[in-house]
């Protein structure tokens, strides 16, 4: 290979920074008076974002040594024979054993890196219902310490008890509820009661004895109501209603 046709088979591995000192000067001095190449560079720079969407910003800890281990196990493809092009071709950037290696790395970073974005979007998720949790427990604090707030509470059919403290102030109230569990296939359901009307506010997980639950928009019931359900809970309540507390 001549040595024209040398430097135009740079492009690839000076778009990925593969190149030694020298010869990466060597090439951006080129680049200023090739137009072929120019293009190429141009294309590459373009493709190599493309590549690097969706990954995470900042590299996550360990990835140089994953992307090493595994361009050492990646086998670089070489021609078998010199390629001859015509004299001012550039020759395609693949074919340059820097640039190869380049693209591995690049290919296998991206693995990493969108491994890596997943588990970044779970931790933020479980941070978010962390943020919600501690939230709903603020608002069941404000309840449980209103000037205004009542506590009732009455014996549950089959043993335990249900307790609801609620405050008209703050239009919500905190039910506790400590009894045995329903079974594996059903669930403790809460009703606000108003006018006779039930409305649910709460179904617990299947199997679930205890609980610390908030409820909005209790300024209008009359009664607290627990009733046990199939799993996932009802549109109305089963009879019988196995707690019910006045709240007024």
């Amino acid at each position: 290979m001549s040595q024209v046709e040398e430097i135009h088979s740079l492009a690839g591995a000076y778009v990925l920074h593969a190149l030694e000192v020298p010869e990466h000067e060597t090439f951006a001095q080129h680049l200023r008076g090739c137009s072929a190449c120019t293009a190429e560079v141009t294309e590459l720079n373009e493709t190599a974002a493309r590549l690097a969407e969706d990954t995470w910003a900042v590299p996550p800890p360990g990835m140089r040594e994953h992307v090493l281990t595994a361009v050492g196990r990646t086998r670089q493809i070489r021609p078998a024979r010199p390629v001859r092009h015509r004299r001012g071709a550039p020759t395609r950037w693949w074919r340059h054993p820097a640039a190869l290696t380049t693209v591995a790395c690049l290919l296998v970073a991206a693995a990493v890196g969108g491994a890596y974005t997943m588990n970044v979007q779970r931790l933020r998720s479980e941070h978010a219902a962390a943020l919600a949790a501690q939230q709903e427990l603020a608002r069941m604090n404000a309840v449980l310490t209103a000037s205004d707030a009542t506590v009732r509470s009455t014996d549950v059919k089959g043993g335990g008890k249900a307790t609801i403290v609620a405050s008209p102030s703050r239009n919500a109230a905190v039910i506790l509820l400590a009894t045995h569990s329903p079974g594996a296939l059903r669930a403790y359901q809460f009703w606000l009661i108003d006018g006779g009307t039930p409305r649910s506010v709460g179904v617990l997980a299947a199997g679930q004895g205890s609980a610390t639950h908030l409820v909005d928009g209790v300024g209008a019931a009359d009664a607290l109501g627990v009733t046990v359900e199939p799993a996932g809970g009802s549109a109305t309540p089963t009879l019988p209603i196995i707690a019910q507390i006045p709240m007024k």
